[in-house]
């Protein structure tokens, strides 16, 4: 009993002058061995030194083993924990750690992980319009890290806009839509570049404008301008992820013509007649609405960027808030479409 209580107390004085847990154990070990030993050597029950140390042969071997175990268990749980944490460890990339604790839940993630949010932070995104679509996506573009981040719009906050244009507050009404979205994404996230473009996206500026960013995310909301946005992008190699709502119902989907699928072009060739695709300001539109697909678009910018699952080239997304509808539409490029098609066989 006294070879017990004398193994007890160097593991409690270890535990109290917080020595080294390797010497700890060494020297539990070299104890216990030398119990055993003593044992062995001196096989009559009566020797005094056996008596001193108390129990059996039997009882310190397996005494052993039952501790042989449970250290394995622990020394395997811990390579377990090693191993699931080394992404977030040591990711691709020159992370900060207070970066890498700000994106550890991409970094654990299978198809982002570190390759993936090295990506991210490398990436250079144009948001065109920083409104109901804009809003959200650029929030959750700067959440997840992309590094450098365009927002074009001409427009200053104005009261109508809160009841959707999350990215905004009240004191932030007058002023210029783009630098208060720069204020504001600086705010969420100070790691990443905020370009801000206060102006309208025209085709004077647009090619040269599209030709420093990798992906485009088009929100805005009048036919002429998400034209002169997809004309850019086919003309620059740029995939476009394109989203529009109205009311209760929005789309989304990506062009791409350099891949093979269509243009916006290829599906909206023309305007739509007058009333037959109003505007906001003209039919309204339920709040959550441009929450939904906005986040959708950076869902799907996140996707492109890391390459992570399926892709909608070629796919149009059709949502129905209202009656909680989701339908997903095939669409094929205009083999005659007057933007595209030269694109498309070079």
């Amino acid at each position: 009993m006294a070879g017990l209580i004398l193994l007890g107390v160097i593991a409690l004085l270890g535990l109290v002058l917080k020595a080294p847990r390797r010497m700890v154990l060494a020297m539990l070990a070299i104890l216990w061995a030398s119990y055993v030993a003593a044992h062995a050597l001196f096989s009559a029950p009566e020797h005094p030194l056996r008596q001193m140390i108390g129990g059996s042969l039997a009882g310190w071997v397996g005494l052993g083993v039952v501790a042989a175990i449970v250290l394995a268990y622990h020394w395997g749980l811990a390579k377990l924990r090693a191993r699931a944490a080394a992404p977030v460890q040591t990711p691709q990339g020159p992370f900060s750690s207070a970066e890498l604790e700000r994106y550890a839940r991409h970094i654990l993630l299978r198809e982002i992980g570190g390759p993936g949010q090295k990506r991210l932070k490398a990436a250079r995104v144009l948001v065109v319009g920083a409104g109901g679509l804009g809003s959200p996506a650029l929030l959750y573009l700067a959440a997840a890290g992309v590094g450098r981040i365009g927002v074009i719009d001409p427009d200053r906050v104005s009261a109508s806009n809160l009841q959707r244009q999350v990215l905004f507050r009240d004191a932030d009404i007058g002023k210029p839509k783009v630098f208060a979205a720069e204020a504001a994404l600086k705010a969420l996230n100070p790691f990443i570049t905020i370009r801000p473009y206060d102006r309208a996206f025209s085709a004077e500026i647009g090619a040269d404008l599209v030709a420093e960013y990798d992906l485009v995310l088009d929100g805005c909301d009048d036919f002429e301008t998400r034209q002169a946005v997809n004309r850019a992008c086919v003309a620059q190699g740029v995939p476009l992820l394109s989203g529009a709502i109205t009311q209760w119902e929005g789309q989304l989907s990506l062009y791409h013509p350099a891949t093979g699928a269509p243009c916006l072009a290829c599906l909206f060739p023309a305007a739509p007649a007058p009333g037959l695709a109003p505007s906001c300001a003209e039919a309204g539109v339920v709040g959550a609405l441009p929450g939904i697909i906005g986040a959708m678009m950076a869902a799907e910018a996140i996707k492109e960027i890391t390459q992570a699952g399926a892709s909608l080239r070629g796919q149009l997304v059709l949502q129905d808030v209202l009656f909680g509808e989701n339908r997903r539409v095939k669409v094929r490029p205009d083999p005659g479409c007057p933007v595209c098609a030269a694109a498309r066989r070079a």
